[in-house]
């Protein structure tokens, strides 16, 4: 039955694909401008993705035809897997944390500090703050939430992408 939605409606799962990564990126910045809770350079990296998602899929969900849904749900399952590596290696930090850890300065530090060539390797490198466990939610912490929403993104467009599609929007005849 879901799958049915699926085909019969592509673009408006896209545009709800959209509004939950609209929804989850508030939540983020409630977590860090109410309760004071400093992202770590990982966290930057996932709201990236997040933001790369938000607007493809928002995008895609306005396309007409199938080649553009088909293409645009391709490209966002290839940022959802990213952005799902990135919160799944935050993950793993913070379940097994380094013996040392050192996240290093925070994100914009680093970009008023030292030339983007440098900055980009250096937020991949998150291990001292991105160890940190500030909010969990059911047990988890915003890195587990974040992988979760992550793979179900990817797997809603990978069930878009398996799924024929009806024309988009357009009466047959």
């Amino acid at each position: 039955m879901l799958l049915t939605y699926f085909e019969a409606a592509p673009r408006r799962v896209l545009a709800l694909v959209s509004v939950g990564c609209v929804a989850m990126l508030a939540f983020g910045l409630y977590l860090q401008h109410v309760l004071g809770l400093e992202p770590c350079p990982m966290c930057i990296v996932q709201r990236y993705a997040l933001m790369l998602v938000a607007i493809i899929s928002g995008i895609t969900a306005l396309a007409n035809k199938k080649g553009l849904l088909m293409a645009g749900s391709a490209v966002t399952l290839l940022v959802a897997g990213f952005g799902a590596f990135v919160a799944a290696r935050q993950s793993w930090l913070q379940w097994y944390p380094p013996e040392e850890a050192s996240c290093g300065r925070d994100f914009y530090g680093m970009i008023e500090m030292f030339p983007l060539q440098r900055v980009i390797p250096m937020i991949f490198k998150g291990s001292g703050d991105c160890t940190k466990i500030d909010w969990t939610f059911l047990g988890l912490s915003i890195a587990n939430w974040s992988f979760l929403f992550f793979v179900g993104i990817a797997l809603v467009m990978l069930a878009l992408l398996l799924v024929p599609t009806r024309a988009t929007g357009r009466k047959p005849g």
